[in-house]
């Protein structure tokens, strides 16, 4: 069998030359190979799988020491690969045990190797004979009697380690995949035990292919069970206890031996799809050559073809998402997160990390949700947790105490188990922020560092982490920064790298287009669906472009440099309302997304034109939405009218959204003026004013107020304010025309200030206290006096 191949030549001897090296065990035969050689081996091996491993290690022993000088005590092994079928772990059976099968699962809690005992040499303690080779099953065994005729000791004997032989051992809890899960199911795990060279092959979070056997072990956690003690307590207790030999395997507990359960023993390990995922992506050593290599002639040539692309950008978004409608902005900030940017280590050893985080927040029924799910169903590894239903441990990691060992290790969470993928988190506001602290060190460091039971350690999370929020009303308050929106903490906030807002608009054209999209979905279902590109030619796309390391281009230097500039000076100016402060965070963000620009056109070069698309995305999500700008025209329409209570309520309640993106004024039933369709008004300039403006007038007459009533301990008047006012702006003001314009919106900003956002006081009536004491009426101002409301809190 390992002479031979279907091309005659002999495809196994340089693998059984490599056994002669000292850290090699293990010869990998593909099963198809052994079919092809004898159906009747094959037949067997897998059917008795269990019964014929000995003889099988064996002969590899045999054919290994034929080729070369190998020590007589070294152990040998055998593993099957590509073995046919792949079962579910919900299929496991005691019919299957000791037969040959394959299973697929993500791995989920890995444990330290340790030496396990394979073949104990034992002395016996009464006439020092040597008992070799006693195999060992799952459990400490020794001999049953003393092989010297005339010695019949049963139970003392001692190990000899020295001439035992030991191998490496290692166990891992696999579960099911959400894929394979039966609906109303939670998910099954099995233990999966690995030896020799199969250990430390599969790392938390991978889903891997394991091939080898179901097991039965005894239930070593049932034994540990309360009332054990009592059973055994009687054997070391009395006058002889200090010569009694304590519990000897299993017999001293009764019924308790049929306390058996299911393990898998695996011999080898395989990512479920080395193309697109798995340990293939995790290796840092992959290049461009060795995925194109992985890769079919035709496959080759789509990747080729997307690549000289002219609209590449474009395709791949409608590709990626092609049952959302618009939001393009967003689907380009998920597909650069996709490439990602380079992870570059620094001289001192820091890590700068290159994965790119995105933060979607937006009203309901904005699609922030699919967008999760899209990414989830198409990355290698994606993990997609919600936000109120996931703790500090679930998602970073957390210590748990073994059921048998009764030590403590580590099980992996939901940073962990995206390593190298991508982290959706959906409800992200809806977290705890105990429990957001918990992924602040992930989102920029890339690790997770746990001090807790005895065990300390630095774990690895290098993933990309893509949350959905809703603003803290339920609503995005448009008059508010992004930070008043949003319940997060502003550490987690510059973490992010790109903010989106999603805002429900009532737009005619796209509630149509919209409509149109939903529709088409549920009645033609797949035909609706239009894709550039297939979901597998955009992964193996995204796979061969990760493998790139652009460099920044001297140019392009200068140009980060600049924007990083004008970014900075426009944030310290306010006018703009930034969506948060701009920090070098930011300038990163610009670069990494530039690095990702480069990728996703297979470019060992940063350009300018990569920087100025980085530079536009980030300008999007940086700028909150603005403001709507103040109508002081719409006031007017109340003057001759009682000003109702709903009016009082501030500017935010007053305010919508028109059909064209400009604000108008709500005006209720009984406040419509009568025959207001059937008389044409005629048209006047529109007195308007941007929020910012209006905001910076605001602040500077407070200031001026709180000042006065400070320091000079008393109030102004109304005309006194304005005349104030009018004298600071005169460097502004050269005709007669323009005093009269900027005293008529002076005038109407206070009116707002007074009657809308109460953030100044009128005292119109004076003489109060005379009007208690002696009865006289109250005084009514033609020029009220102005306070600054008590409550208001000067804003930034």
């Amino acid at each position: 069998m390992r002479f031979q191949s279907p091309s005659g030549e002999q495809l196994y001897l340089p693998d059984a030359e490599e056994l002669i090296r000292p850290e090699r065990n293990t010869l990998t035969v593909n099963f198809t190979n052994i079919e092809h050689f004898n159906q009747q081996l094959a037949t067997t091996i897998q059917e008795e799988y269990y019964r014929v491993y000995p003889f099988l290690c064996r002969a590899v022993r045999h054919f290994a020491r034929d080729h070369g000088n190998i020590p007589p005590s070294k152990e040998f092994y055998v593993a099957f690969s590509d073995f046919p079928t792949r079962q579910k772990i919900r299929e496991c059976s005691t019919a299957r045990i000791g037969s040959l099968l394959r299973i697929s699962g993500q791995v989920v809690r890995t444990h330290p190797v340790h030496p396990e005992l394979v073949s104990a040499t034992f002395r016996c303690l009464d006439c020092q004979s040597v008992i070799k080779d006693v195999q060992q099953q799952f459990k400490y065994t020794q001999p049953s009697i003393c092989k010297n005729p005339v010695c019949s000791n049963r139970q003392r004997f001692m190990l000899d380690a020295n001439k035992s032989r030991f191998v490496d051992f290692q166990k891992v809890r696999i579960q099911e995949t959400q894929a394979e899960l039966p609906r109303g199911s939670i998910p099954r795990s099995v233990e999966v035990i690995l030896r020799a060279e199969a250990v430390e092959m599969a790392q938390a979070g991978d889903r891997c292919d394991f091939t080898g056997t179901l097991i039965v072990v005894p239930d070593v956690a049932a034994l540990a069970v309360a009332g054990t003690r009592s059973e055994t307590s009687s054997r070391v207790t009395g006058r002889e206890g200090f010569q009694a030999d304590g519990i000897q395997g299993l017999k001293a507990l009764g019924v308790r031996d049929l306390s058996y359960r299911l393990a898998y023993l695996a011999c080898h390990v395989s990512s479920t799809n080395p193309r697109f995922g798995g340990t293939e992506l995790r290796q840092e050593d992959q290049t461009a050559e060795s995925v194109k290599s992985q890769m079919t002639v035709e496959e080759w040539e789509k990747v080729f073809e997307m690549s000289q692309d002219k609209n590449l950008y474009h395709s791949l978004c409608s590709s990626l998402f092609p049952t959302i409608h618009g939001n393009d902005e967003i689907k380009r900030g998920i597909l650069l997160m996709l490439f990602g940017g380079v992870a570059k280590t620094t001289m001192e050893g820091t890590s700068l990390r290159g994965d790119i985080n995105v933060c979607i927040v937006g009203d309901p029924s904005t699609s922030k949700s699919q967008f999760l799910k899209h990414v989830e169903d198409f990355a290698p590894r994606a993990i997609y947790t919600s936000g109120k239903a996931s703790s500090a441990a679930g998602l970073t990691a957390a210590v748990v105490r073994d059921e048998e060992s009764h030590e403590f290790v580590i099980e992996a969470g939901a940073l962990m188990l995206a390593d190298n993928g991508v982290c959706c988190i959906d409800e992200f506001d809806k977290m705890d922020l105990t429990d957001q602290v918990a992924i602040h060190e992930a989102m920029e460091q890339q690790t997770i560092s746990i001090t807790k039971a005895g065990v300390k350690a630095t774990l690895n999370a290098r993933t990309s982490i893509l949350a959905a929020a809703n603003p803290i009303d339920g609503r995005y308050n448009r008059s508010k920064s992004l930070k008043q929106n949003v319940n997060m903490s502003a550490p987690i906030m510059s973490r992010f790298d790109l903010f989106f807002i999603l805002i429900d608009e009532c737009n005619e054209v796209t509630d149509y287009a919209i409509a149109r999209r939903i529709v088409d979905l549920h009645t033609r279902n797949m035909e609706a669906v239009e894709r550039v590109y297939s979901t597998d030619e955009v992964q193996r796309y995204i796979l061969f472009a990760r493998q790139f390391q652009p460099k920044i281009m001297p140019e392009a230097k200068e140009f980060v440099v600049d924007q990083y500039k004008k970014l900075r000076q426009r944030d310290s100016q306010g006018s703009t309302k930034s969506a948060w402060r701009i920090t070098v965070r930011q300038l990163e963000s610009m670069l990494r997304l530039a690095e990702a620009m480069a990728r996703l056109y297979c470019s060992d070069e940063v350009h300018p034109k990569h920087v100025k698309e980085a530079f536009r995305l980030l300008n999007k999500s940086v700028i909150s939405v603005d403001s709507p700008d103040i109508n002081f025209d719409q006031d007017d329409h109340h003057d001759n009218q009682h000003i109702s209570d709903q009016d009082m309520l501030g500017v935010d309640v007053r305010r919508t959204e028109g059909t064209n993106g400009h604000t108008e004024k709500v005006l209720d039933s009984e406040q419509q003026p009568i025959g207001a369709e059937e008389l044409p008004v005629p048209a006047k300039p529109a007195l308007k004013m941007t929020f910012a403006n209006y905001r910076r007038i605001c602040n500077l007459l407070v200031l001026h107020m709180q000042k006065m009533e400070d320091y000079e301990e008393s109030s102004l008047r109304k005309s006194e304010l304005v005349n104030w006012y009018l004298k600071e702006m005169e460097t502004e003001i050269e005709t007669e025309e323009e005093l009269i314009a900027k005293k008529s919106l002076i005038e109407k900003v206070l009116h707002r200030l007074i009657h809308c956002d109460h953030i100044i006081i009128e005292l119109t009536k004076t003489g109060l206290k005379k009007v208690g004491q002696m009865g006289e009426d109250p005084v009514v101002e033609d020029d009220p006096f102005l306070v600054v409301n008590p409550n208001y809190v000067l804003e930034d």
